[in-house]
């Protein structure tokens, strides 16, 4: 690469402001290099520096007692389950590769994250997703294809896909959103961290070679391209699934046998932001020669290898009489293992190119925590929200056919099953896999202890969209619920907070306020958050996304016998309503599919009274009182019931008689949080009451599980909902075919 000028233009392609770019002269005292500028470009862009969003992230609760790492200074998160062991888990965005090839970028999304996991030192047990599309036939465009990203990536690494969600909202039209999270179980012994340490300890490069894919944007577009560049670069990486699986085995190998001082997986930013960090940590320098980077492609310079985000690639800091050891292992898995460097103890960065100095910047100036950017952007109350919140549910006509209106709803892409998309995913690989996905959590079998690893992701986003504060409250309760309907205590968060552009005032307010719900939330039911993902910029040119902060969460169960399952067991079992009736339709499924508004005030929640409907479930579990188990979420009652009817293969009816205090449409469809229905046996309806009073808390018995059918009536014997089973299984069946 010839040496570049650095002009404004330049400049102002690699996203620095002049503000920063004077910033970056008066702490070099000089003007950069290209492959500096390239590499402060990087680390000084959001998705590296956090630099609109930490100072927010930093009011979320990040301390409990069975934390086994601090908050974002690690690759992910783990929690402590006993027994000398950990799970580790995090979720991450790929939102917009995604957007422009579905299948690479979701499938990349997937292997991202899942090294993030065995750069842990743990072996992932399992993978879920989180997704958003539009409603356009481009959506469905992109929906087949990132499923099948997902799914071959997963299937072919070997890793079970459990579980997920998927919504549909005109405003992810042009910009889907593609959340993976990975889990992984770890030995206390094995738990590594992401750091340079020990001065004069070997930069050990292993995995696939480098080549120009992930080199994009704004930092690409001023890159002097060879020939060969120019016919080779990619938008978006390509992942291998295969490369991916013998990269685990050989890191594992080398974790147990004691053979690294730290391990970095080479995600955003590469090689430059996997180097800079693990120096910027320890407050060591790392120097690296590009020159001896394996190398795919001809004539790359040192700006493209710092900056390429190739796949299945990690940085190792390995002593130098290990070095060897760690070489023969990862030659035994027909992968790279090269020293390209070592840690010193300047606190540089220091990149050559066969010998030649092309970079040299402090790490500290690089990295979260140190001396890259932090702001905090205005905030405006949304106009928009004036609107919206001019809203008399009142005023809304009664439907006149209860059974009509229920067909809609389970035809509904946001409520219908999702068979068409799990049927995809390997679940049951590794032989593990306890509960299945399209259950309330997916639950996950620990061999050797007999424990069970709960985990959910969760957000209702047009509930953010009308108020960011309860709706992502709401998302973290709803997260807990699902983790509690499983027969597991939640443990803890990680999350993917996924937002339109933060320069933007309304945008930013809304970002602020969903942080502020997530904090609240968390701090009730002591599920610390162990680190996540932001993305902003999410917007097509009509609009920003929906607020969409995705909360996943992880549960535990010491005995993965006493899980419980959403669908119904037995004839004859009482079917009992925890927590309180719904008079309030904001926000809702139904308000949206038969009134087409989206309007309102969402559920709120009431976070005293979601923890003692926790522990009525958890207690009553424990002794045993519950068939099953199935949270009120998106539908509302109706639908969950339904749900709880036709989510197993034996199709057991329900018999419903209720006296309505509100509206009956309110009641069945409405969406109010803190409650979960239950089927029990008559029998044992006294011992689930007392554990009820005791938290003070409503436990109605509204039915009994039925033949074929499902019927709603009121206490007069006036019929609201009456339809067979069978149809009510091929609409919500069918609805979504990929």
């Amino acid at each position: 690469m010839k040496d570049t000028k650095i002009t404004p233009e330049i400049i102002k392609q690699h996203g620095l402001t002049d503000q920063e770019y004077a910033t970056v002269l008066k702490t070099l005292g000089r003007e950069p290099t290209y492959t500096e500028l390239g590499i402060i470009s990087v680390m000084w862009s959001e998705h590296a520096s956090y630099k609109n969003s930490i100072k927010q992230l930093k009011k979320l609760p990040k301390e409990g007692k069975r934390l086994l790492t601090k908050t974002g200074e690690e690759n992910a998160g783990v929690v402590d389950i006993g027994n000398g062991l950990g799970i580790s888990f995090k979720i991450e965005s790929h939102n917009h590769p995604s957007a422009l090839e579905p299948y690479h970028g979701a499938a990349t999304g997937v292997g991202g994250i899942l090294r993030d996991i065995f750069t842990m030192g743990a072996r992932p047990i399992a993978v879920l997703d989180s997704l958003r599309f539009g409603n356009t036939k481009n959506s469905q465009y992109l929906l087949k294809h990132v499923v099948s990203g997902i799914a071959d990536y997963g299937n072919c690494f070997g890793v079970p896909t459990v579980g997920g969600e998927v919504y549909f909202e005109d405003s992810y039209a042009g910009n889907p959103l593609v959340n993976a999270m990975a889990v992984g179980l770890v030995r206390h012994r094995n738990l590594m961290k992401a750091s340079a340490e020990g001065v004069g300890n070997y930069v050990v490069y292993v995995g696939a070679e480098t080549g120009r894919d992930g080199i994009h944007g704004a930092t690409f577009a001023s890159v002097e391209l060879t020939e060969e560049s120019e016919e080779s670069r990619t938008a978006v990486q390509v992942g291998d699934p295969f490369m991916e699986k013998l990269l685990l085995e050989a890191t594992l190998e080398v974790i147990e046998l004691d053979l690294l001082e730290g391990i970095q997986d080479m995600g955003a930013a590469g090689l430059t932001c996997s180097s800079s960090e693990m120096a910027g940590k320890t407050g060591n320098g790392i120097e690296l020669d590009v020159a001896l980077v394996p190398q795919r492609e001809k004539g790359m310079n040192s700006y493209e290898i710092m900056l390429s985000e190739s796949q299945e690639r990690m940085l190792m800091i390995v002593k130098p009489e290990k070095f060897e050891q760690v070489k023969a292992v990862f030659e035994k898995w027909d992968l790279h293992a090269v020293n390209i460097g070592h840690v010193t103890d300047d606190g540089l960065l220091k990149v050559k190119e066969s010998g030649k100095v092309v970079a040299e910047l402090p790490a500290k100036m690089l990295v979260l925590g140190g001396d890259a950017p932090v702001y905090e952007r205005e905030t405006k109350f949304p106009d928009y929200l004036k609107k919206t919140q001019d809203f008399d549910p009142e005023s809304l006509a009664l439907p006149d056919d209860y059974n009509h209106v229920i067909r809609k709803m389970l035809g509904s892409y946001n409520l219908c099953s999702r068979r068409s998309i799990y049927s995809q995913y390997d679940h049951h690989v590794q032989i593990n896999t306890v509960i299945e996905p399209g259950a309330d959590a997916a639950v996950v079998r620990v061999k050797e202890t007999g424990q069970g690893i709960a985990m959910t992701t969760d957000c209702n986003a047009r509930y953010c969209y009308l108020n960011p504060y309860e709706g992502t409250k709401g998302a973290v309760a709803e997260a807990a619920r699902n983790i509690v309907c499983s027969g597991a205590k939640p443990l803890a968060i990680s999350n993917c907070l996924n937002f339109g552009n933060p320069y933007k005032r309304e945008v930013y307010w809304t970002f602020a306020e969903a942080i502020r719900g997530m904090s609240d939330a968390c701090k009730a039911f002591d599920t610390p958050v162990t680190g996540g993902n932001v993305s902003f910029y999410n917007e097509n040119p009509q609009t920003a996304v929906y607020p969409t902060p995705v909360i996943a969460m992880i549960g535990l169960i010491d005995d993965y016998h006493k899980v419980i399952t959403s669908f119904f067991k037995k004839k004859d079992d009482l079917i009992i309503l925890l927590g309180d009736r719904c008079n309030q339709i904001g926000g809702s499924e139904y308000l949206k599919t038969h009134y087409n508004q989206i309007k309102g005030q969402p559920p709120a929640v009431d976070l005293e009274q979601e923890l003692n409907l926790h522990k009525i479930v958890l207690e009553a579990n424990e002794q045993g009182l519950l068939r099953s188990a199935h949270d009120l979420s998106d539908g509302g009652l109706a639908v969950a019931l339904i749900e709880c009817c036709i989510a197993s293969e034996q199709k057991i009816g329900a018999q419903i008689e209720m006296s309505f205090i509100h509206r009956p449409d309110f009641e069945l469809f409405g969406e109010a949080h803190s409650r979960i229905v239950c089927s029990i046996d008559p029998q044992k309806l006294d011992n689930l009451q007392s554990i009820s009073e005791k938290y003070q808390t409503n436990c109605e018995v509204i039915g009994k599980t039925a033949t074929d059918m499902f019927t709603v009536n009121d206490k007069a014997g006036k019929s609201l909902l009456d339809l067979r089973l069978k149809e009510l299984y091929r609409i919500w069946d069918s609805a979504l075919q990929l």
